[in-house]
């Protein structure tokens, strides 16, 4: 049987300066626009606050990914639930109160994320797998587009597939996506992708995700 497959492509890779127009290219293609939230504490970077991050969400033709990479996430995650986002993904790692911040963000009417860095073991947030709407497993460090995919994450993947059983939660992959990854993601147990550079440095990103999707669902289970 073959999982419903989501692409979700990360506009990090994308021209900021004509933002609009990349969004338009893709938008009719894309399951969710993937927006990194940085705020140079609990990632190395920084991308955007969250007035400008309120712009694109509220003129997005279609719904919002949207993936707080912060250390006052506890905080900051409902507002990004309130002002439209389809799903919030919060990182275990930076919340001192997962199941409250997991309710808030369900509370104001989006889908609830979590989401662990490489170096996170997966079992350790097993009691929360009722909280959740979608687990996020991180293959590559969070922080930068454009890195190469850390396929020693895929035993993550399974076991969290494992954990997940019949339950309707997604399982999403973040971090080196492309036509060389994504199937042995999708083969993991992975059905929500993020793609950004694979997507938005190909000639047609539209294709691109097309692409994707297709080698995605190819993979039975």
């Amino acid at each position: 049987m073959a999982r419903e497959i989501r692409i979700t492509p990360s506009i990090l890779n994308a021209d900021l300066n004509n933002l609009e127009y990349e969004i338009s290219r893709i938008a009719s293609h894309s399951d969710l626009i993937h927006l990194d939230i940085m705020d140079n504490i609990f990632v190395p970077n920084f991308t955007f606050d969250f007035e400008y991050a309120n712009k694109i969400i509220t003129s997005c033709p279609i719904g919002i990914d949207a993936h707080l990479m912060v250390a006052d996430v506890d905080l900051i995650a409902p507002a990004y639930a309130e002002i439209g986002c389809a799903s919030v993904t919060i990182h275990a790692e930076a919340s001192a109160n997962i199941a409250s911040t997991l309710r808030n963000i369900r509370n104001a009417g989006a889908r609830a994320g979590l989401g662990v860095k490489p170096q996170t073991a997966i079992d350790a947030y097993a009691s929360f797998i009722d909280s959740v709407d979608m687990f996020l497993i991180m293959t590559v460090e969070p922080g930068f587009g454009g890195q190469k995919f850390m396929h020693e994450m895929m035993a993550k993947v399974r076991r969290t597939r494992q954990l997940i059983g019949d339950r309707p939660i997604w399982l999403q992959v973040d971090g080196g996506v492309s036509l060389d990854t994504i199937v042995e993601a999708s083969e993991a147990g992975a059905d929500v992708f993020v793609a950004g550079s694979a997507v938005f440095n190909a000639q047609d990103p539209a294709a691109m995700i097309d692409s994707l999707r297709n080698l995605a669902t190819s993979v039975t289970y």
